[in-house]
């Protein structure tokens, strides 16, 4: 139910593709999220469990101040969510059932944008400090929640960032397109104004040790997400041109902010026959951005099978509807295909060092056994060109570094007695949603709050 630029203008640039709703069409919206008799969305749907009937109503009628502190009691970054969520709410409203669900995720970006525009959304540091200081390894949506919370607390918290500006996952893997930067920068604008320190081009562990964390601070957060890459270890791999999908999106993020003067070699798709592997989110994100960077021609395969149109009886409602969906990069021009199995890399005739073809094979899942498992259709074999293969498998899980529990610091795992550690988001559940990390470093942060609360007689006493 969004509204977007029309294609043929917003495939020229990164600028958001998403138009702000009407005011008639968000209230007629609004008005049928108050037919509703027992809602869902925020028990069932939403992890962070926004109140969005309250939210709505407040906003119907014009009382958007109001709806906004609504929002706020129970979501630290609604101009996030409002962006990059897929609105599990929606899954679950009421009015999904015979129809369209309400679009509670376009109301949270109405009311969290008049929020800024009229200084409703402000600095709000701690009246008082507890004298506790946490470090916060990254600083993605997980890292992000868990400074806020600890921060609105009175405890001073430090988040490190290994990249040159924070965001983590937000600002490298998803486009402009989608979320513009300058929202990102907003936020941490208003955290550093409420107390939070960033301290960026630092890997904690790495650049500053274990120990020296031991000694500075009372605990550590760790929030460093799941970035290890899923491969596709076939023959050919090794050939140019076959890229991790995170690698090539963060490349044109970086380029688009100034961070790099120009794209690495061989990550345009400019004049490019492109392939994208793999049928989620980030694949799609390949699509809009190699479209934009001027291919000739984009294709997106899927080892899995396509998804229905409408929910199956085995996906009922409340339950998040696991069924076919058509994002704004696919409509600006991508071959979408399921059931497809890639079986090798091959060599440009032009160039043997490159990618020029990747050879597939069709494949069903009605093999036997519990769970289903893809077998190959006989006589299936096909070569498809292609210049440039970007890998949008996902993510296997954290990468290794020192601050992960099979490579942890020697200083830092047997430091103080006073020292505690904590995993939140990704780092901790495997890869998600960027709704629910938030949520994560929410209740990680909770967690840590009443640790310290249980520690400070004793450091008082000491």
């Amino acid at each position: 139910m969004s509204e977007y630029r029309p294609i043929a203008e917003r495939i020229k640039d990164y600028r958001p593709v998403e138009l702000r709703p009407s005011r008639g069409f968000l209230s007629e919206e609004l008005k049928r999220c108050q037919d509703c008799g027992i809602p869902f969305c925020h028990a069932m749907g939403c992890p962070l469990h926004n109140v969005v009937p309250e939210i709505n109503v407040e906003a119907l009628h014009g009382r958007w101040e109001s709806a906004l502190y609504k929002l706020l009691e129970t979501s630290p970054f609604p101009e996030f969510t409002a962006r990059v969520c897929p609105a599990l709410c929606e899954g679950s409203c009421v009015q999904g059932l015979n129809g369209l669900a309400v679009p509670a995720r376009l109301a949270e970006y109405e009311v969290s944008e008049r929020g800024f525009e009229n200084g409703w959304i402000r600095p709000l540091p701690p009246l008082r400090r507890t004298g506790f200081k946490v470090a916060v390894a990254g600083s993605g949506p997980a890292g992000l929640a868990a400074a806020f919370r600890l921060n609105r607390a009175g405890v001073a918290a430090t988040v490190y960032e290994r990249d040159r500006r924070p965001g983590g996952f937000l600002r490298y893997g998803i486009p402009d397109f989608k979320l513009d930067k300058k929202v990102i920068d907003r936020r941490v604008a208003l955290m550093e104004a409420e107390g939070v320190r960033f301290r960026m081009n630092v890997e904690a562990g790495v650049d500053v040790s274990g120990r020296l964390i031991d000694d500075r601070y009372d605990a550590l957060v760790i929030a460093a997400g799941a970035r290890r890459k899923r491969d596709l270890p076939v023959p050919g791999r090794d050939l140019g041109g076959v890229l991790f999908a995170v690698d090539y999106l963060s490349a044109q993020n970086r380029l688009n902010s100034g961070e790099i003067p120009s794209l690495p070699p061989g990550f345009s798709a400019a004049g490019k026959k492109v392939l994208v592997i793999g049928g989620g989110d980030t694949g799609s994100d390949c699509v809009g951005t190699a479209n934009r960077q001027g291919a000739s021609e984009v294709s997106q395969f899927e080892i899995m099978p396509e998804p229905p149109a409408v929910r199956s009886p085995a996906n009922p409602w409340p339950q998040w509807p696991r069924i076919l969906r058509t994002s704004s990069s696919h409509e600006e021009g991508c071959r979408r295909r399921w059931n497809i199995d890639s079986l090798e890399f091959a060599p440009s005739e032009g160039a043997p060092s490159k990618v020029g073809a990747v050879k597939c094979r069709e494949v069903s899942w009605a093999g036997p056994g519990s769970p289903p498992r893809p077998v190959p259709k006989p006589g299936s074999e096909f070569t498809v060109k292609a210049d440039l293969v970007l890998l949008a498998m996902g993510f296997t899980g954290p990468e290794e570094t020192p601050l992960m529990p099979d490579g942890l610091d020697a200083a830092l795992r047997g430091g103080g007695p006073e020292m505690r550690i904590y995993v939140a988001g990704d780092a901790a559940r495997g890869p998600s949603l960027v709704v629910r990390a938030i949520n994560d470093g929410l209740e990680c942060a909770a967690r840590v709050l009443k640790d310290l609360a249980a520690r400070a007689p004793a450091r008082k006493s000491a």
